[in-house]
Parts: structure tokens; sequence; C-alpha cells
């Protein structure tokens, strides 16, 4: 066991030495303790590597804002331990890090076990209204409601002291980590990169998991080329803690079977090995190549020497205001209003809002203060959402208005306030 400085990660080993290296990934919120039940298993043939996200089982809190991040840490923590090359199953968030190896990293990476994993998780909004309230609440709201999305009902029941300690799990995490992690899966989508990884993977899913359920495994083994299906009855989200025998079997069982041979760059070659025996999985039905579009180059005479920000604009749109508000203002748009939505969405959103010059909470301030200047009530109200997810808190939202009351006037501020207290009450309601 080891600390380590921000550019790595708190890890243990176990195992013996000389065993292959099978690295463990966790789910957001919780420990490398989420895996206890599977080391004794797989200890007997790998020297098994777990490893706490930042700020979780008291690990240093450096927030990590994007999986390519994590991947980037976990990678140099394994570096300066002189492993180069293993095995990786990670849960969720974990199962993230472990796609993105296989896509950015394949010549690490032997074989791969995704369990609760999802080539998106939900949707971008869903990640960052749980950022919201994490920062005006504190995790305890999340906390308390863990038990409900990690485990099925008769388990949780059944096994009190198993569910008081995934609570205090997720209580003892530093929620600024937290909340970043939570950017990290709001921006995580990989659907249109499936086919390029390249390793044997295990899709291993709970039958009763409401996160990231069978739909979502479906999904990843139709885009995978070399991916297996396990469906574990009477299971949740956290299936390794939930149905920990099941689990350790379809690991070692994988693990044992579909150990990608290391290629030699040397030589140009790869060894040849038997065909192993594959595991009793259900695998996936054949699914046709998609197609893709493509459409004809059309040069803007007014855009000659400069990149187009339309597309840029419209990303930074959707993260600040989120995609429910940005798909109903586009929807809405027709012939009439069709050109103002691309005009704010390049201008607004792609030039403006996207410069480096201001970061995205100051950007914030000074849009709400334009606003209740102008009297803009209706753009007052999903701007005071996008502040909450840009990272202002309620109490700096209220500083701003108080400082507004005095260079906009007090009847300006006192109709803005209305506003903001409406949509606050609104976005940081836990909702059980």
């Amino acid at each position: 066991m080891s600390e380590t400085p921000k550019s790595a990660l708190q890890y243990r080993f176990d195992g013996p030495e000389d065993a292959p290296v099978l690295i463990l990934g966790p789910s957001l919120g919780t420990t490398w303790h989420m895996w206890d039940r599977q080391v004794p298993e797989l200890t007997k043939q790998w020297r098994v590597f777990r490893f706490d996200l930042p700020g979780h089982g008291g690990a240093p809190a450096y927030p990590a804002g994007a999986v390519s991040d994590l991947t980037v840490r976990l990678l140099a923590t394994l570096d300066g331990l002189g492993v180069h090359r293993f095995g990786y199953a990670g849960c969720a968030l974990g199962g993230a890090v472990g796609i993105e190896l296989a896509l950015r990293h394949p010549e690490r990476l032997a074989s791969l076990a995704l369990i609760a994993a999802s080539p998106r998780f939900g949707t971008a909004d869903e990640f960052r209204q749980r950022g919201v309230i994490v920062r005006t609440n504190g995790l305890d709201p999340i906390a308390r409601m863990s038990p409900d999305r990690w485990f099925t009902g008769g388990f949780a029941a059944a096994q009190p002291a198993i569910t008081e300690w995934a609570v205090q799990m997720v209580r003892t995490t530093d929620p600024g980590c937290y909340i970043a992690a939570c950017e990290a899966l709001a921006s995580f989508d990989v659907r249109g990169e499936l086919a390029r990884v390249g390793v044997p993977t295990l899709v291993l899913v709970g039958s009763d998991d409401q996160v990231t359920g069978p739909a979502e495994a479906r999904t990843l083994v139709a885009g995978i080329p070399d991916a297996r299906l396990a469906v574990v009855p009477g299971a949740s989200h956290l299936v390794p803690v939930e149905q920990p025998a099941a689990v350790t079997d379809l690991l070692v069982r994988h693990f044992s079977t579909a150990w990608q041979p290391v290629f030699d760059s040397t030589t140009g070659m790869t060894a040849i090995q038997a065909s192993p025996v594959k595991p009793v999985l259900a695998a996936a039905p054949p699914q046709p190549a998609p197609i893709a579009e493509i459409a004809s180059a059309v040069v803007d005479p007014h855009a000659v020497g400069r990149p187009d920000q339309y597309e840029a604009g419209l990303k930074v749109r959707r993260e600040v205001l989120g995609d429910a508000h940005v798909d109903r203002a586009l929807a809405q748009a027709d012939e009439f209003s069709g050109d103002f939505q691309e005009f704010i969405t390049r201008y607004a959103w792609g030039e403006i809002w996207d410069r480096p010059g201001l970061d995205r909470r100051s950007r914030s301030c000074v849009t709400l203060t334009a606003l209740v200047a102008g009297g803009h009530l209706d753009e007052l109200a999903f701007h005071t959402r996008a502040a909450l997810r840009n990272g202002l808190t309620p109490v700096e939202i209220k500083e701003v208005l108080m400082h507004a009351a005095v260079y906009c006037g007090v009847p300006a501020a006192n109709s803005a306030f209305k506003v903001a207290q409406q949509v606050i009450r609104e976005e940081t309601t836990p909702t059980e």
C-alpha cells in the first residue's frame, strides 16, 4: 500500500510478485474494498493491483475532471512501479477507464472486463445536476440514496452492515473530487469508437441494474469486436459486492482464457497461441457496421482562414445550459428563427463563452449581472441553472444579486431574487 504525488494514484498490491498483473478499477463513490471478496481467488493466478479514485478512501484530493486524466494518472502510477502490461477489470467509472485504456493505450492491455459499464453513462445533465446537489448540500443526500442505486431491495434489507458500509464510503469521499468525477462521466462518450477496442472483452452486468443495465451492456457487446456478455441474476449496479462468487468465477474464466499475447514491435509480429476454450457466456448477435453519412464540403466565404465555431459553440452551450434546454431551443427553431439559433450558437457560445480570458464561473457572474440590469428574467432563470452547473454556489449567486442591487437597482434585483430563489430550490433539492 502506498500514497503518491499528484500525478499518481493511491494503490495496493495483493498476490505473488512474479504473477501477471490484474488491475481492478472502482466505481464512483467506492474504494478498492469493493473488490475484497474477489481478491482471495484472483491472487491464486494474478498479482492484483487495486487503486482508489482521487479523494476516495482517504486518497489525496486532487480532482480529475476527465476519464482521460484518471487513465493518465493510473499509467503514471504503473510506470513508476515498472508495470507495463496487465489485464484490467473496472466497474462503472472504473470501466470507463478500461475502455479509455483499450482505445488510447492498447499496447498496455492484455484483456479487459467491463462491469456495470456503458459507452455513455446516462446524460451529461444528470451528472452535472448531481454535482450541483453535492456543491449545495454536501454528499449526505447522495450517500443516503446510494444503496437504492447499488443494490437490490432484498440484498439491502438482508445485509444492513454492507448497506451502511456503502453509505459511509460515499460520505467520507471528498466532495470536490466527487463532483469532478461526475464531470468526467458527464463528458464521457465513446459510442462511435467501440469498434477500435481490440482486446478480448467480458461485459458483465447485474440483471436488475437500473443505472447501467443490460441494455447498456448489449450496446458494448454489439460495438466491441471481441466481446461476450454475462448477465448476473439477482444483482444490481454494484454486482461485485452483491454477487461476489458469480463475479469472481466469471473474471477467473475470462482472464484465464482470453489473455492477448504481447506484440513485438522489433519484429512486427505477435506470438500465435492456441485458441482458448471460450467461457460459457452469451455471445453478441452479429450487428451491421454503422454507416457514416458523408456530407459534402461547403466553404463559408466569410470564414476563410479561421475555423467555424458552430460545433465548438454547440458543445459549450450544451455543457453550460444542459442538453434538455438546448434540445428544446433547437427543436423549436423553424425557418424564421433557425438563423438566430445558429447565430447565437456560433458567436455567443463559440466565440465569447469559449474565449480563454475568463473561466465559466466568472462568465456566469457577468451574465447574471447583465441579465438583472436588462430585466431579462426568463434568461435569468436558465442562466441561474447554468451558474450552478458552472460551479457557483447559491451563496455566491446571492452575492452577485446583492452586488447587482447596488449597480442595477433594487427593483431589478428584487425581481431577480424571486426568479433565482425558485430555480435554486428546484436544482438543489435532492430527488429521493
